[in-house]
Parts: C-alpha cells; sequence; structure tokens
C-alpha cells in the first residue's frame, strides 16, 4: 500500500493514536478539574521563567537564573561547545516565540514579535554552532512566522504583519549557506554569522569533524524555508547533506556512526546509538517524509530502525554499538538524550518498546528527581548534570496521545512538582549541577522554554484549551511548528531526489500505514504489564524480613550459589518465586523478580532474597577486568601463525605473570562438560584439555580436569556462531568459593575459534598449543631450536594466518580506566552455563529486583586481532588471494582497534 497524501499524514498518525487510546485506558482517568489545574501551573511556571528573563536578561541570549542576570558572550566565563548556541541575538526571545502562541498569550506574542524586528540583529561578527542556531534560531524564527500567519489569517490579531520574521529567516539562512562549501555536501560544524567560513578573519572553517546529528538535522528548517519563500537553494543543500550520511552508512549494519570527517566521509567515531551525537538524525528522517512528502526519507528511516530494533534496542535499554560489529557494545551507560525516542517510536507505531523505555527513564528519574545526563545499565548516576532537558517530557505527551492512559499524566505531574521542588529559584529555574546533590549551575538553557512548557502544556490541554489544531503542524527538534501545509508549498523541480537508491530498496520491507490499534493491545491492562517488570528492575527499597517457614511446607528456597541457568529444576523453582529469564540476543541472560508473579507470599519472598544472594555473591567476586588472553597453535603445520584470543579466568595462573606460558598438546576430554569426574584421565594428564561450556561453573570443570593430570584447560563455548569478533570479551569467574586449590590456567575460546582449534585436531593427531597473555613471536617460541618452515601449506581464512598481539585494557585503556571499574559495577552476564554468582551484579534491589545483565567488558572489550607482532612475519606461501584476504583481515582489525581506542574519548 502507497503512503497516505503527506498533507494529511500526521492526522493520520494522530488519528490513529486517538483510537489507541480508547482502548488502552487505564485505572480511574483524571479528573478534567485536576487536569485544568495542572494546566495552569505549567502557565504560572513558564510565566516565572519568562518573565524573568525579560526582567534580567533581555536582550542577552540565556537568563542566568542564580545570579539574576543575562549571559552575554564574552562577558561571562567561557563553557566551551556549550557556548557556540550564543550569537548575541536574543536566543531564548526567539526560541520562545511559538510557544507563546501555544500557551494563548497571543498578546505577548505580538510584543515579542516587535521586539525580534526591532532589536536584533543577525549580522554579528561572532562564531556559532550551525546545528543550534538551525534549531533553535532559524527554527524559531520560521515557528514565530508559521503563527503569525495562522492569527492573521484568523482575523483577530497580527493584522500588521508582513511577514518579517520569514525575511530575517532567510538573512539567516544566507549566513549559514557558506558552511556547506564543503566537497561532501557536509556543513562545517561552526559558521561566522558575518564573514562565513573562509579567511582569517572567520575564525573558523578548519575544522574537520562534524556530529551525524548536526550534520543531518537542517532539512526541516530548510525545507520549510525554501518553501515559505520559493528558494529552493536551502532544501537543496540539506538534501545533499542527507543523501551523503545515507551513502556512508555502513552497508552490513545500515548504521551511522557518531562523528564523520567532513572532507573525506570517514568515520571518525564509529559508535551508534540513538542518543547524543546522532539521534535527530533519525527524527528528522522520519518527520521530513511526513512534512515533504518524500517516500524517499520513510524508506531510509525504516532501514535504520530495522537495525536499531536489532543491534541498538535491548528493551528497555538503547545501548550503544559498534557500526562495524553491531553486536560488540560501545558503552555500558545511556544519555539522557536518548529520552526523545519513545516519542518518535510512537510516531512510527511501535508502541510497545516505547512503553518499555520511557519506563525505564521514568523510574530512573523518580529514583534522581532528573534524568542524569548519563546514567549506568544498573541506573546509576555517571554523569550527574541535568540542564532541564525536554526529551522525557516530549516522549511523555506522545505515549499519553497514544494510548489516553493516565499513568501519562501522573508522570508528567511528576515532572512538575520536580521542577517545582527542585530547580525553581527566585529568578526562573536552574540546571542540576548535580542530581544527587541538589546543587544548581546557573544557567537556564532557550530550549527550556521553547520545549518543555510545550509538551506539559499539551499533555494537560485538551481540545477546546488550544486556539489552533496542533495536529496541522509538525515539531522540529527545537518543538518549533511547521505546518503541514508546507508538503503542497510550490518548490523547484531542481530540487535533487537521489532515486538512485531506489534501487537497492525493497518496498515490500516498508510500514507504510499506521498498525492497527485493535490488535496492538486487546488487553486494556496490557501497558501496566510492560511497564510493572521494569518498574522492578529499578526501584530500590529495603527487603522485608522473610515469614517464617514451617517445616516440611513447600518447596526448599534456591539459594544463589547453587543455581545453574541451565538446570530445569531450578528454573522451576525460579518460576514459583516470580522470577523469570530473559535471554538477550547476544546469549546472554537477564533475571528479573516480580513478587505479583510468584505462586505465594513466601515464594515471593524467596525470590527477594535470592536476588539479594545472587547481588551479594557476585559483588565478592568483582575483581580487577583482565585482559585477554592467546592461545596459539604451535605445532605443525601452523608453527605459531594462528593465534586465538581467549577470555581469562579470574582464577587459576597469571598467565601475566608467566614469562613462559604454558605449553602443551590438546586433547578432549571425557566428558566433554567437565562437570564430573573425567574417564579419559591417561590422555589427559600431562596435557592441556579441552572442554565443553554448560552444565556446571567454570571452576568445577578446572578441578575435574586438574585431577585427572591436566596442566591446563580450553573452555569452548556451546552458543554456536558465538565469536570474539561479534560479542565482548568473555571472562570465567570462580564459583563463590576459595579457588586457591586451582594452580593451572583456564581459557575461554568463543564457538567460532573454538572450532578452529577442534578442526585442528581432528585433521592432525597432535596439536600443540601455547597458553600466554599475549601471543609470542616464533622467536621466542623456538628458541634454541631451528624455526620450522612450513611444507608449501597455504592456509585458509577460517584460521586467521597471522600472528597478532591481543591489546588488553592495560594497553588501551588510560583515563577511562576508573571511570570504567566503577560504571562496571555490578554489571555482569548471567551465562546459561554459568551460576549469576560467576559474574558481576548490580547492588540490591528492594522487593523486586532485577539483573540487568552486560558483559564485564562491555565498556572496553579488546578487539580479537589487533597488530602484526613484532617480528612483523606474515604466513610464508599462499597466493594472492589469500595475501588480500589477511590484507582485509587486518585493516578491520586495525579499524577496530581505532574504534576502541577513541572511544577513550568519548565525550557527549
Amino acid at each position: 500500500m502507497r503512503p497516505w497524501p503527506t498533507s494529511t499524514m500526521a492526522g493520520v498518525l494522530f488519528s490513529s493514536l486517538m483510537l489507541l487510546a480508547a482502548l488502552c485506558g487505564l485505572g480511574q482517568p483524571m479528573s478534567r478539574e485536576e487536569k485544568t489545574k495542572l494546566r495552569n501551573q505549567v502557565v504560572e511556571m513558564f510565566d516565572h521563567a519568562y518573565q524573568n528573563y525579560m526582567d534580567h536578561a533581555y536582550p542577552a541570549d540565556e537568563l542566568m537564573p542564580l545570579t539574576c542576570r543575562g549571559r552575554v558572550r564574552g562577558l561571562e566565563p567561557s563553557r566551551g561547545d556549550v557556548d557556540d548556541a550564543l550569537g548575541k541575538f536574543s536566543l531564548t526571545l526567539i526560541d520562545t516565540l511559538d510557544t507563546l502562541v501555544l500557551l494563548n498569550k497571543t498578546t505577548e506574542f505580538d510584543v515579542a514579535v516587535r521586539r525580534v524586528m526591532t532589536d536584533v540583529r543577525l549580522d554579528n561578527d561572532i562564531v556559532v554552532s550551525v546545528f543550534e542556531t538551525n534549531i533553535r534560531v532559524l527554527g524559531g524564527l520560521l515557528g514565530g512566522h508559521s503563527m503569525a500567519v495562522m492569527l492573521r489569517d484568523g482575523g483577530q490579531h497580527m493584522q500588521w504583519y508582513q511577514d518579517e520574521l520569514l525575511h530575517m529567516a532567510k538573512d539567516l539562512g544566507l549566513r549559514l549557506l557558506p558552511a556547506f562549501n564543503t566537497s561532501s555536501g557536509l556543513p562545517y560544524p561552526r559558521v561566522n554569522l558575518k564573514f562565513g567560513v573562509r579567511g582569517p578573519e572567520t575564525r573558523t572553517g578548519t575544522e574537520t569533524d562534524t556530529c551525524t546529528a548536526c550534520a543531518g538535522t537542517m532539512i526541516l528548517e530548510f525545507a520549510a524555508l525554501s518553501r515559505f519563500t520559493g528558494d529552493p537553494v536551502f532544501e537543496a543543500h540539506a538534501r545533499r547533506a542527507l543523501d551523503f550520511l545515507w551513502e556512508k552508512r555502513q552497508r552490513h549494519s545500515n548504521l551511522v556512526g557518531t562523528t564523520i570527517n567532513i572532507h573525506s566521509g570517514e568515520w571518525v567515531r564509529r559508535d551508534s546509538g540513538v542518543g547524543a551525537g546522532i539521534d535527530s538524525y533519525y527524527e528528522y528522517l522520519l518527520k521530513a517524509y511526513i512534512l515533504l512528502g518524500d517516500d524517499l526519507f520513510l524508506q531510509r528511516f525504516n532501514i535504520h530502525y530495522a537495525s536499531i530494533m536489532k543491534y541498538i534496542s535491548q528493551p528497555p535499554l538503547l545501548l550503544d554499538v559498534h557500526i562495524h560489529k553491531p553486536l560488540l557494545p560501545a558503552r555500558t551507560w545511556m544519555d539522557s538524550l536518548l529520552a526523545f525516542f519513545p516519542g518518535l517510536q510512537v510516531l512510527k507505531g511501535d508502541i510497545r518498546p516505547a512503553i518499555e523505555t520511557h519506563e525505564m527513564l521514568y523510574q530512573v528519574t523518580k529514583k534522581h528527581n532528573f534524568l542524569p545526563e548519563a546514567f549506568t545499565t544498573d541506573f546509576r548516576v555517571h554523569w550527574a548534570q541535568h540542564p532541564l532537558r525536554p526529551e522525557f517530557a516530549e516522549s511523555t505527551y506522545f505515549l499519553y496521545k497514544a494510548t489516553g492512559d493516565p499513568y501519562y499524566l501522573e508522570a508528567g505531574r511528576t515532572i512538575l512538582d520536580n521542577l517545582n521542588r527542585f530547580a525553581r529559584v527566585p529568578c526562573g529555574f536552574a540546571a542540576m549541577k548535580d542530581v544527587r546533590t541538589g546543587s544548581h549551575e546557573d544557567r537556564m538553557d532557550s530550549f527550556f522554554l521553547a520545549e518543555m512548557f510545550k509538551y506539559l502544556f499539551l499533555l494537560f490541554a485538551d481540545a477546546e484549551d488550544l486556539t489552533f489544531d496542533v495536529e496541522d503542524y509538525i515539531f522540529t527538534t527545537e518543538a518549533h511548528l511547521l505546518p503541514l501545509s508546507l508538503s503542497t508549498a510550490p518548490h523547484s523541480s531542481s530540487v535533487p531526489s537521489n532515486k538512485t537508491s531506489k534501487e537497492e530498496l525493497d518496498d515490500s520491507n516498508f510500514d507504510w500505514t499506521c498498525p492497527n490499534t485493535r490488535l496492538l493491545f486487546p488487553d486494556p491492562a496490557f501497558p501496566r504489564k510492560l511497564r510493572d517488570p521494569i518498574r522492578s528492575a529499578v526501584d530500590k527499597s529495603c527487603p522485608r524480613p522473610s515469614p517464617y517457614r514451617e517445616p516440611g511446607m513447600g518447596h526448599p528456597p534456591l539459594r544463589a550459589q547453587d543455581f545453574m541457568a541451565n538446570n530445569p529444576e531450578h528454573l522451576e523453582l525460579l518460576r514459583r518465586m516470580g522470577v523469570s529469564l530473559i535471554h538477550l540476543k547476544d546469549g546472554r541472560v537477564q533475571l528479573v523478580q516480580h513478587a505479583t508473579q510468584a505462586v505465594s507470599a513466601v515464594a515471593a519472598e524467596d525470590g527477594v532474597r535470592f536476588m539479594q544472594e545472587m547481588m551479594e555473591l557476585s559483588s565478592q567476586q568483582q575483581k580487577e577486568q583482565l585482559p585477554p588472553r592467546a592461545i596459539q597453535i604451535v605445532s605443525h603445520p601452523f608453527f605459531g601463525r594462528v593465534v586465538l584470543t581467549a577470555g581469562p579466568a579470574q582464577f587459576g595462573l597469571d598467565l601475566s605473570k608467566s614469562s613462559t606460558g604454558v605449553r602443551g598438546f590438546a586433547t578432549v576430554a571425557e566428558p566433554y562438560s567437565g562437570c564430573s569426574e573425567i574417564t579419559n584421565a591417561e590422555y589427559v594428564r600431562g596435557h592441556i584439555a579441552l572442554l565443553q561450556r554448560g552444565q556446571c561453573m567454570f571452576a568445577e570443570k578446572a578441578r575435574h580436569i586438574q585431577k585427572a593430570g591436566a596442566i591446563g584447560g580450553i573452555v569452548i563455548d556451546d552458543n554456536e556462531g558465538s565469536s570474539s569478533d561479534t560479542a565482548p570479551l568473555f571472562q570465567m569467574a570462580g564459583d563463590g568459593r576459595s579457588t586457591d586449590d586451582i594452580p593451572m590456567p583456564l581459557l575461554f575460546l568463543f564457538h567460532k575459534e573454538g572450532n578452529i582449534l577442534l578442526e585442528a585436531l581432528k585433521e592432525y593427531r597432535e596439536v600443540e598449543v601455547l597458553l600466554s597473555d599475549k601471543a609470542r613471536d616464533r622467536a621466542a617460541i623456538f628458541k634454541g631450536v631451528d624455526e620450522p618452515q612450513a611444507e608449501g601449506d597455504c592456509l585458509t581464512e577460517a584460521t586467521t594466518p597471522t600472528s597478532f598481539e591481543p591489546i588488553g585494557q592495560s594497553q588501551a585503556s588510560t583515563s577511562e580506566g576508573d571511570r570504567l571499574t566503577q560504571s562496571q559495577q555490578g554489571a555482569g552476564a548471567v551465562e546459561e552455563d554459568v551460576s549469576p554468582a560467576e559474574e558481576v551484579r548490580p547492588p540490591p534491589e528492594e522487593e523486586e529486583a532485577a539483573e540487568d545483565v552486560t558483559s564485564p567488558d562491555e565498556d572496553l572489550a579488546p578487539p580479537k586481532e589487533e597488530r602484526d607482532s613484532e617480528d612483523g612475519e606474515g604466513p610464508e606461501g599462499g597466493e594472492d588471494s589469500g595475501s588480500r584476504q589477511v590484507d582485509e583481515l587486518l585493516a578491520d582489525w586495525r579499524e577496530d582497534l581505532e574504534a576502541f581506542q577513541q572511544m577513550e574519548k568519548d565525550e557527549l
């Protein structure tokens, strides 16, 4: 089915959402009187902020609410890139224009427009952010113009208006255009409003990098400017930038990186998410389709969205990944800017994950009063600031619009209460410097007035409270209102549209319609069922005393140290206690405890105690993250050329303290699981035993092969297809008891690398391996012995025919190290074959607790093989195709190493 006409697209979307609202109402609806009271409270709070700006700061760009004065760039100490939004053009006033109309303040709007016309200059000799100036100032002028035209056409207000704001918008657009003078079409990140980007007087134009959102968040404002004025040049430049970003996406994952070189198009930062640096790029693809009616934007958005849901979304979490290896997490924390994403999912029509992610954000908000700028996967503060960002309020409004659930009205009330209790000061509202202490920062950004009060007012307003139909407009990323009628506005056919891209797109996979809301939520309680487990994952409370259990009554409680994730009896006991297992996409398992799902109150208490034991036991296992180890095949015909990246154990011989490593012939233990006494001890003795992961603790496997006389052990993953190429480094922990009795080394191989070893063992009767902390050069391996020569063997790609030195944390991590350790406390993986006690856990939760499971090395998992060994030797023999294959692998690994090193410098 082809898409609806663009002029009705948003209306159809919201009509469907209203139908959904009728089906999903929960609990007692909020009374009209209560909604009116809250709506009036929003207006009063806006007046407090706006009037203090006008009284104490205007014509400065922003209000400093603690010192009751305006922030003038150059007169106040520099705050770095944050100040690039300030251009001495009364930023807050322009950003607030259309908010005044939405809140029914037409008289104040009239006065504000006249002030902008007479007081604001756009030709200042000042360097500003192209991105911020576009969304705040150009968007503010266009939103103000849209409102002025709407009021003028109504015949009662603004009859004097002669498109003055539009003329100013075009002037500003022309001042931004020089930034697009690059070979790629991507704009420079900064421009001098008076002199452009070229020449020494501009003090800019030397930058090489820009963020994806910075280059990809121009199309709404620039296309609107083109269609309002009839000049296609603005839309053309914005489309060219979007086309370039699309062409530079990673073709395998269909994801984009965070930072790109504006000249070469190379990705500078290859981490990908939906938060800072990328967020509004995705938003503008979908909204450009709605505003402009070009199918191409929707097609691109749908392709990106499918990849986001495949790789980045792990409901309720949204975790950054690497674009080239999207199964490899890039960090263990999330930033607050991703809070817009549930609202975008509502616009897309994907309500379920929107509900789940929003609920996680709501619980974090209730826990810290505001969303911290960044928080960890176990919901602790990573960066403590909160500059009064509106994204959570935005998603709350859209979800209420979609479901009609009064739960979201209560979420809005929470936002209002927290703003008044913690951020309100005599001269406005002050940003939070630290959400943990409640300390303030002397700033009130313009987006607070532009966005926050719009969404909160709309949340509590009924249709009759509005002077115009908001569904005739689309919100920009700064919540400025652009009319959907622009889709039918005349625009030049010279505006390029990259139609050739359609050849690689399959229309059958695209969603052209809104979902059938009758099928989405047949059960009115469904949204609540989605929210409850997430609430239990974030909430904390004191545990209740354990209930008295009569002897012989019911099942004995399961203890954390005894739990095995693939034991059917244990899984049944968990089910009875209300504990469920969620299998994540990378093979890890998440534990969630929900007391109401337990078979009895006693079982629920057992579940709470089990979760607490799990956390306490795991906290005892927390140790310094270890770098990867190496397994080098040294026998014929490999002779040290094949190096497999192995995960370390937190017990046994520390290979980093062994100058020679452990060398021996490999043999498969029987039973292969290693979970009982070894039956082929005569073959294992003096050898390195191969074991399969599963059925018991790693330490138990080690003890059994050690008793049989093994000198070392290698555990091979039973999860078919797993590989160190795509999965985070796996680190084996103990069993909660002392492991001092295990002096031999034990290493872990993923399935792909383990198969290389097993195939070698199958083909050659004897395979000798070296277990060490890093790959050894062949001269060291064969010291005192003539180095063997391969007999013309051509090594295949499967054997990874190169010797590389893995880069461990000790080599790759610098300043990030301390933070990484702190952010990972309590973040570990519950693996199917191991007790959760083997992994790191979050701190104890309250009555309803959850285990959010991430890999111990999720923040900085070292790449499999990074660079040539110091002797620089490559594979001997082989054909040209084999050499090319090796070169490609080398290039890929080096690229990954650069990405990991860049991660250390990541800033929001």
